[in-house]
């Protein structure tokens, strides 16, 4: 508890999911936290959270983001870049539309967000720290998400860039989920022939027995955040269970 005391914090995309995880975590550890979405504030969401409306694809949106940030807190201390969506289509498929609308979230959007927050972090002290929501996909492609895959590979890749150019007044660190359950985890088992055969197959190649619950990515997002790593910078860490640790060879069967 508390290991958040006296910092303010970002999170992009808190409605639902691990961005609603996150922020309930940021809050439980003592942190000042303001968080965003397209639509209204929702109704659920804790009273201690701030609520701004914004389609972070517009960089109007990204300006007026930052200039609350500064109205409210001064300064921001942590970035978790979380806000993203999926389109289930093949490169074939993929419109430009679709291009348009999944990369201006996922990657322009990452990018803007960024490159406005930087400017006024690192000013208490401390390194500010940037967190980065990416995914397995980044690394290894989920049949029927093409795009999305290679946003989450461009998250990963600007991940490192921001750390290495930035620093010491940032850190900036990735985690890539892995079967966290939420909507997105079930549009993409609903790709399958068999959505329940594939949902099964998939929890029994996770070691831990289980999928993963938004909790998980949130406890990382803490450590990332607080001051315990310090020394960790320009990293893609993985919580996925231990799914993508395994042979695709059903150990079962020996």
């Amino acid at each position: 508890m508390d290991r958040l005391r006296d910092k303010t914090a970002l999170i992009t995309g808190g409605r639902q999911g691990i961005g609603r995880g996150i922020v309930d975590k940021f809050l439980e550890e003592g942190a000042q936290v303001m968080t965003c979405g397209r639509g209204p504030r929702p109704e659920e969401l804790p009273s201690e959270a701030q609520w701004v409306t914004a389609d972070l694809s517009k960089r109007s949106a990204v300006d007026e983001l930052r200039a609350a940030l500064v109205r409210e807190f001064g300064t921001v201390d942590i970035l978790v870049n979380n806000s993203g969506v999926q389109i289930e289509k093949t490169v074939l498929e993929t419109t430009d539309e679709d291009w348009d609308m999944l990369m201006g979230v996922n990657a322009k959007g990452l990018f803007m967000t960024c490159r406005a927050m930087i400017p006024i972090m690192g000013q208490n002290g401390a390194a500010g720290s940037i967190i980065n929501i990416g995914s397995i996909s980044g690394r290894n492609a989920d049949p029927g998400l093409a795009i999305y895959n290679a946003s989450k590979a461009f998250v990963h890749g600007l991940t490192r860039s921001i750390a290495v150019d930035h620093g010491p007044q940032v850190r900036c660190n990735a985690i890539a989920p892995g079967w966290i359950m939420t909507g997105m985890a079930d549009a993409a088992f609903a790709l399958s022939n068999d959505p329940k055969a594939a949902e099964k197959d998939a929890k029994n190649r996770h070691a831990v027995g289980r999928f993963g619950r938004p909790e998980d990515i949130a406890a990382m997002a803490v450590w990332l955040a607080s001051d315990e790593s310090a020394f960790a910078t320009g990293q893609v860490y993985v919580v996925d269970g231990g799914l993508t640790a395994a042979s695709p060879i059903n150990t079962g069967l020996f």
